[in-house]
């Protein structure tokens, strides 16, 4: 895996826990009975982004690490999912056959 595969595969990581977690222990401000005039009633009244990126972050170390580990290993390699032998095509062409 590549300096930027690994960052890829974090970034990607990152933004899917941060977007499940976004929305958790989320009170809006209708059920608050504070609703700022001219904001949505289902706004959140503290949305605690930054506890939300730490933990996001921890929880991403953590997943990341765990398929860093799995993709390096090569338990999986790209020649198992390679159901229609395209690879060996590919490979043929490329030599000029």
């Amino acid at each position: 895996m590549t300096i930027t595969g690994a960052f890829v595969l974090f970034s990607v990581i990152w933004f899917m826990v941060f977007l499940c977690i976004l929305p958790t222990r989320q009170i809006s401000q209708a059920a608050a009975g504070e609703v700022v005039p001219g904001s949505a009633r289902s706004a959140p009244v503290d949305p605690q982004i930054g506890r939300k990126a730490r933990l996001t972050t921890w929880i991403t170390l953590v997943l990341w690490a765990a398929l860093c580990a799995f993709i390096m290993s090569e338990v999986v390699s790209i020649r198992d999912t390679d159901y229609f032998q395209l690879l060996k095509y590919f490979e043929d062409a490329g030599k000029g056959a």
